[in-house]
């Protein structure tokens, strides 16, 4: 077998050495466990998922100077902030599945040039697409103006807190290592088209398919197709894609533990707290580790926004992921090919 088609496989189980990501962990958890402490003390853990996806804005930047993290999380605060409110637009209009599908597909390639032109680590539009249609998905629980300024003011807490290093040491603020990507242009702007028609492609496809399901969480298939078209080349893409199928599964499993006890409230909030420091702590050592915490917290966080039976949540999660992963990983081969393809 060929040594290009194996090497997926091989790589299935290596985890990168730890770099300080330990320190990043902590950033995001306290991004995360503020907002979340500030809604409980509110009575409104319901609004739960928005701070939560504002709160990933303390995920991009992890590695690099301060100042250089604070372009590059101002840039994702407005695409996860985006994200949300366009979902909750969604929402309270009651816009069909189809509608969906569309908006978000469009959504992709829309994010996927951004992410590209600002260099975004990590690299796509994921965070931003699945916030679309998560939040898209829930029945409306507060004004469109409430839902975004509550996104909003856990994004920029999260820039607080990844600038807050910068204070602590008192550095000269200089320009980064490296300065912000160019403008696409040229050969870079070619790439970068084609890998945002990919993206189209594949969460356009994995929604229609979705749909066919009929469990109404068609958004789970497109944000599953989004994930191996992030890997930089094609042994890359094709283990993201397995490490999502894994990993969710996996994560399925925790999730039907902490869910089987039946736990209040309160404690559901310190379980999404508490998932994304080992989140953090893998999501670019070991993707499918860090997606077994990360599917809990995803799915904690939608049964604290919309109710319903944990067994029926946890099987269209599984089914979803698993349509979602296998076309992304099919458009990634068809689409982008088995060389590396990235327009930075």
């Amino acid at each position: 077998m060929s040594r290009r088609l194996t090497r997926p496989v091989y790589g299935m189980l290596s985890v990168r050495p730890a770099t300080n990501d330990h320190l990043a962990a902590v950033r995001v958890g306290v991004s995360v466990a503020v907002p979340l402490a500030a809604l409980l003390f509110a009575g409104r853990p319901d609004l739960s998922i928005y701070a939560v996806f504002g709160a990933f804005t303390g995920m991009y930047g992890r590695d690099e100077p301060h100042q250089l993290r604070l372009y590059h999380q101002l840039t994702a605060a407005v695409l996860l902030t985006a994200g949300v409110a366009t979902g909750a637009v969604l929402s309270a209009v009651h816009a069909g599945s189809w509608m969906l599908v569309l908006v978000e597909s469009l959504a992709a390639g829309i994010g996927s040039l951004a992410a590209d032109r600002a260099n975004l680590k990590p690299v796509g539009p994921f965070f931003g697409i699945f916030a679309l249609g998560a939040c898209a998905s829930v029945p409306p629980i507060a004004p469109v103006l409430v839902v975004i300024g509550v996104a909003g003011a856990s994004a920029m807490f999260s820039v607080a807190v990844g600038v807050a290093g910068w204070v602590r040491r008192r550095a000269p603020w200089r320009a980064g290592v490296r300065r912000v990507a160019p403008s696409l242009r040229g050969a870079r702007l070619r790439v970068a088209l084609i890998h945002a028609s990919a993206y189209v492609l594949a969460v356009g496809a994995a929604g229609a398919a979705g749909q066919l399901t009929g469990d109404g969480h068609a958004y789970w298939a497109m944000a599953a197709a989004a994930v191996p078209l992030a890997g930089a080349d094609f042994a890359g893409r094709i283990r993201r894609g397995l490490h999502r199928i894994l990993g969710t599964f996996v994560g399925l499993g925790v999730t039907a533990l902490i869910l089987s006890q039946q736990p209040g409230t309160a404690l559901l909030v310190l379980f999404i707290a508490a998932l994304q420091f080992p989140t953090e702590l893998f999501m670019t050592r070991h993707y499918g580790i860090a997606l077994v915490f990360f599917t809990p917290l995803i799915l904690i966080m939608t049964v604290l926004a919309h109710p319903m039976e944990p067994g029926v949540l946890i099987a269209d999660r599984g089914l979803e992921t698993l349509v979602g992963a296998v076309i992304g990983m099919a458009v990634a081969v068809l689409v982008l090919g088995r060389g590396r393809t990235r327009p930075h």
